[in-house]
């Protein structure tokens, strides 16, 4: 369980470094820290300056925080994530979540790069997440439970919060932009599925599969926070095209979309 002594400290070190003060969190995966370059009067912390924080070498995130304002909101966006496969620990993981909470962020966005489990959605689609399977055996709420961040046995009937979703849907529909809605399926990786394991996947019911959000998403649950998770799904999932799977086309192709990407996040801050 998260140590409340260091949340401070971090807390009180991101607010030292700038008089904005965060009301949004943005969590960017894999190819979509292209949002964070829109954002104005930007104070851009590496993590390896922020005290607490993990190291990340993820490829395809920058590991920066980035607070200033977008879309006339002031954000705090993570560019770039931690992730279980990296060999970090679920606490390291979700840490920044209860910083964005004890800055005052209510809540958070947060963003992957994932494949594509639902037959019928294609390369490119942005897929608003309605809820989550867990996959991995794990969670980051195991453990001591310290009552001041939040309740022992979290309700997680609502992870994905309605309200936030349908504002996206409004958002999507006003930019005649096709938003896909699912399941997300958490799988630890860094192995892609098996085909055998994609057949699962989609037999238990998910519409897409990733190896990251859901960690982060049951944290700021716990903690009280709003939820809006966005998938932009690179690929089909193993076993549905002939053909292997590799990080450069998830990169790619999240690069590809990253203007319908960030309209729709703009145009969803806007209305928040």
């Amino acid at each position: 369980m998260h140590n409340i002594q260091e949340i401070i400290e971090t807390r009180d070190f991101i607010i030292s470094k700038t008089d904005q003060r965060p009301v949004i969190g943005l969590i960017l995966g894999s190819g979509l820290g292209s949002l964070a370059d829109d954002i104005q009067n930007a104070v851009k912390i590496p993590y390896s300056e922020i005290p607490h924080f993990a190291k990340s070498e993820a490829i395809g995130h920058a590991n920066e925080l980035v607070i200033g304002e977008l879309n006339g909101k002031i954000v705090a966006a993570m560019k770039g994530r931690f992730h279980y496969y990296e060999g970090f620990t679920l606490d390291e993981v979700t840490f920044p979540v209860r910083v964005m909470k004890a800055l005052g962020i209510e809540n958070v966005i947060i963003t992957n790069a994932c494949g594509a489990v639902n037959t019928s959605f294609n390369p490119g689609d942005l897929m608003l997440i309605s809820d989550h399977i867990n996959l991995t055996g794990a969670n980051p709420l195991i453990g001591p439970n310290n009552d001041e961040l939040g309740t022992r046995f979290p309700d997680l009937s609502d992870v994905y919060n309605k309200e936030l979703r349908s504002i996206a849907t409004k958002v999507a529909n006003e930019q005649n932009m096709q938003l896909q809605q699912g399941v997300y399926a958490w799988w630890s990786g860094p192995t892609y599925e098996t085909p055998a394991e994609i057949r699962m996947i989609r037999t238990l019911g998910a519409d897409a599969v990733g190896m990251s959000t859901v960690p982060e998403a049951i944290v700021a649950t716990h903690g009280g926070m709003k939820v809006l998770g966005i998938s932009c799904l690179t690929n089909m999932a193993c076993g549905i095209l002939d053909q292997p799977l590799n990080h450069d086309e998830v990169i790619e192709v999240a690069s590809q979309v990253k203007v319908k990407f960030v309209g729709l996040v703009k145009g969803i801050l806007k209305e928040i």
